[in-house]
């Protein structure tokens, strides 16, 4: 089990930038698979973006293309979550997870994370 931590997260007015970090203890992040994914009040928690063990691989949610760019830093075994043209609809609370198993491409399902940060807040103000 890997435990994660997330921060950066905060109020910005539309059109802003936050980075969101992940950081990981307990095991190495370079064996895992790492998502973000954000949940809005009474809505589903849902993909934003997830990245490959070497970070090779991205992908992205349609609604954030574009705007959101997830990279790691596996020696510092952190992940990050840039966000530019920042929305009030991307007003959330993102969560990181760890992907354990061995995949061709990240996976963009929730179900597939095994471990979670315990989230951090993003608003965006209009």
């Amino acid at each position: 089990q890997v435990q994660l931590v997330e921060s950066g997260g905060g109020l910005v007015q539309a059109g802003g930038s936050l980075r969101l970090s992940c950081a990981a203890s307990g095991r190495m992040l370079s064996g895992y698979f790492m998502g973000w994914f954000r949940q809005a009040p009474g809505k589903e928690r849902e993909f934003v973006a997830a990245i490959s063990r070497r970070g090779a691989m991205t992908r992205y949610a349609d609604s954030v293309k574009g705007r959101f760019t997830i990279s790691r830093d596996n020696a510092k075994n952190t992940v990050y979550l840039q966000m530019n043209s920042l929305k009030p609809e991307d007003t959330a609370v993102y969560y990181c997870a760890a992907d354990s198993n061995a995949k061709v491409v990240p996976s963009i399902t929730l179900h597939d994370y095994d471990d979670w940060g315990q989230g951090a807040q993003v608003t965006v103000s209009s």
